[in-house]
């Protein structure tokens, strides 16, 4: 399987696309929102230590939808609000949107214009000092000249893998790590978060400049395990649909036992080892929190909301790995399997706590 060509969370504007997704915009709205001190505090170390005219932005894993353009009024409002507690002007802000080619550009340059009315009623005149460009390409390469970023940040991106890990012949039954899976497998999907994670972070000091700063939010896991339920479970239930589907004829074992997941929740051990060992980087803060499978838990919404957990959550991992499930299995038994997968998660979700972990890192460029 080729990642970058076949990786994308589903385009569009349809019931299953990734911008119509309500609970998986809820989820990394949440997510965002929780992570916002963290964003706030890198902003005001970064205008300690110098005051640049103009402020280059990246967001790495950008997707499509509400949240792209969230994320970037986050950005501008948070720099705003940052160079007036510390009396400053505001300077001009460029922000890049990046993700892979097949990322729905389109639907973002669309509401561009939306997004800067938006950005006038709450900002005034500020809002002209932010341009945004789209860049297409993998964060595994380089993206941008040497020293021209100030800050970089990404959230629920960094998971995925460059590619599937070599030597997960012996997985079978998985699509993923889990319980079942042997020592083998484990090993190399945490080699290859090692191999990536420790490239990415290589291209990112070369993009930075001196003191620039990087905040990252990876789906992971507290445990040590990395079979742990915390960060496997939703996949794992994902392969007991498959399964069921093998096990009546409908997939043909063959085809399950050869698919994999490009994707790794590390812990934030496994992350502080990494950037400890490429040597770019000073670590300010390392967070761990959980945000509920079915975000709507605790908030004020219609009841059929709260209600239709499964329905929500099967919906919104179809908008996360419909993509990857047709380049392998054709698209004839999408239909089939997301319907089953909703009342295996429904069922499971009546019955236990299910959350998924989130791992936030800010550091800065050492010099």
């Amino acid at each position: 399987m080729e990642v970058v060509q076949v990786l994308c969370m589903k385009g569009g504007t349809g019931d299953s696309s990734y911008a119509e997704n309500s609970l998986l915009q809820l989820v990394q709205r949440k997510v965002i929102s929780l992570t916002k001190p963290i964003i706030e505090e890198a902003i005001t170390n970064l205008y300690s230590n110098n005051l640049p005219a103009s402020l280059h932005i990246a967001d790495l894993g950008c997707s499509s939808g509400p949240n792209t353009s969230f994320v970037v009024s986050e950005f501008v409002t948070t720099v705003d609000k940052v160079c007036k507690k510390m009396g400053h002007r505001l300077p001009e802000i460029q922000v890049f949107l990046n993700d892979l080619p097949g990322n729905d550009f389109n639907s973002i340059f669309k509401s561009l214009p939306k997004f800067q009315k938006d950005l006038q009623k709450t900002m005034g005149a500020g809002a002209k000092s932010c341009f945004v460009t789209g860049v297409p390409g993998t964060f595994y390469g380089r993206l941008f000249p040497r020293k021209s970023l100030q800050f970089i940040h990404s959230s629920y991106s960094l998971q995925w893998l460059s590619q599937v890990p070599e030597g997960l012949e012996s997985n079978k039954g998985n699509i993923y790590m889990a319980s079942s899976s042997p020592p083998c497998a484990l090993k190399a999907y945490y080699q290859q978060f090692q191999k990536d994670f420790s490239m990415f972070l290589r291209y990112r000091s070369q993009e930075l400049v001196e003191g620039g700063s990087m905040v990252l939010t990876i789906l992971g896991r507290r445990s040590d395990d990395p079979s742990s339920k915390e960060c496997c479970y939703i996949w794992e239930l994902m392969a007991v649909a498959l399964n069921d589907m093998v096990a009546e004829g409908l997939i043909e074992e063959e085809k399950m036992d050869s698919f994999n997941i490009p994707n790794y929740t590390p812990s934030p051990t496994e992350v502080k080892c990494e950037v400890e060992k490429e040597g770019s980087f000073t670590i300010n803060r390392l967070e761990v929190f959980e945000v509920n499978w079915n975000a709507y838990h605790g908030e004020f919404c219609p009841l059929d909301a709260r209600k239709e957990g499964g329905y929500n959550v099967a919906k919104m991992m179809r908008a996360v790995a419909e993509a990857l499930l047709v380049s392998h299995f054709g698209g004839g038994i999408i239909d089939e399997m997301f319907s089953r997968y909703k009342n295996i998660v429904a069922d499971r979700m009546s019955r236990e706590k299910t959350e998924f972990v989130n791992v936030t890192i800010s550091m800065t460029r050492r010099g």
